[in-house]
């Protein structure tokens, strides 16, 4: 069942055409991948399914037109967004933050067993349970934004460039704790990527953009095997 289907779907800055015309699907607890180059319009892809950028085309969610509803309707909807440059509370502790990330929900019970979970996923997270999420380094602000958007029980993660600045054996830690959340939860997922080794990892499909069109889209075992694909993305 497809949860997430976008169809020539545009968007723009002011006069600034950033896509032309994107289309893809996510299946229901299914992982794709967006990939390309700086400037493609990865991030904006995200952008516009959150509704935080004008858009046309089709985008709609477990079979719901959402194009034009604002940021706070889309993620009641359960769609979270862990965005570029993480966007963590930082003047707020771990468990504070990931508090914030339920804060729709009134299941208290629920919401103190899923704050164990996180720390579980993330056990770096569990000594800097009380400390401002400012004083967390880069890879441990990474995972308390993923474990706060898990924290709205969403049925759809969008991930933006979680590798970005991390070391490689940090990148990894934090890739593999996506892939067992996805094993546990059946969250679907889809995840923008510069490290497309990491991307591969995890993802079932992937679709590469150029300045704001999709230029190839098949599973991560046919996209790895494309002489492309290997030089542009994977040191090949």
């Amino acid at each position: 069942m497809t949860l997430l289907e976008l169809v020539d779907v545009t968007a723009a800055y002011g006069p600034v055409q950033v896509l032309e015309s994107v289309s893809l699907e996510v299946p229901e607890g299914g992982a794709v991948g967006i990939l390309g180059a700086n400037g493609a319009g990865k991030t904006t892809t995200l952008r516009a399914i959150s509704g935080t950028v004008r858009t046309g085309g089709k985008i709609s969610f477990d079979g719901r037109d959402i194009r034009g509803l604002g940021p706070d309707k889309v993620a009641a909807l359960g769609i979270a967004h862990v965005p570029e440059g993480r966007g963590t509370l930082g003047q707020l502790t771990v468990r504070e933050n990931l508090r914030v990330g339920a804060y729709l929900r009134k299941d208290r019970k629920a919401i103190a067993a899923d704050i164990d979970y996180c720390l579980d996923l993330f056990p770096n997270l569990q000594a800097r349970i009380g400390s401002s999420a400012a004083a967390l380094s880069g890879g441990e602000q990474q995972m308390l934004a993923v474990g706060r958007a898990f924290m709205a029980k969403p049925r759809l993660l969008l991930l933006d460039e979680a590798s970005l600045g991390l070391a490689p054996s940090t990148a990894k830690l934090v890739y593999e704790a996506i892939g067992r959340l996805r094993k546990e939860s059946g969250i679907a997922m889809l995840i923008v990527e510069q490290n497309a080794n990491l991307a591969f990892s995890l993802v079932d499909t992937a679709t590469v953009l150029e300045t704001g069109r999709n230029a190839l889209t098949g599973t991560s075992a046919e996209l790895k095997g494309m002489d492309e694909i290997r030089r542009a993305y994977l040191g090949g």
